[in-house]
């Protein structure tokens, strides 16, 4: 059955934050370590939280949680005092978990 053509077509909104993110969080491991990683915590936590805020709009919850918890972990005010291999790691994580929310989520535009 064709679908109506005023019927809202589902956007991919967080593909640009999420592709960006995981590029910023993997950049940032040349820097780990280093005074200048805080130029990787601000874009990396800002562009989890639009990602976490698309996440929210879409109603797809399993992603809130890895995006805020990436929120928290880069975030630029508070830094948490990880060990560098652990950063290192929670990089790679976070990076992955950036390019699968951006590829899965879709927000439906209201009318």
């Amino acid at each position: 059955m064709p679908r109506p053509t005023n019927a809202p077509q589902p956007a991919r909104l967080a593909l640009a934050p999420g592709f960006l993110g995981a590029i910023v969080l993997m950049a940032g491991l040349a820097l780990i370590g280093s005074k200048s990683y805080v130029w990787i915590e601000y874009p990396a936590a800002i562009l989890a939280a639009i990602t976490g805020w698309f996440a929210i709009q879409a109603k797809q919850w399993w992603f809130v949680a890895g995006l805020a918890a990436i929120v928290v972990i880069w975030n630029p005010v508070f830094p948490l005092p990880f060990p560098d291999i652990a950063f290192q790691g929670l990089s790679i994580a976070g990076a992955a978990t950036m390019i699968a929310a951006g590829v899965l989520i879709k927000v439906t535009p209201s009318s």
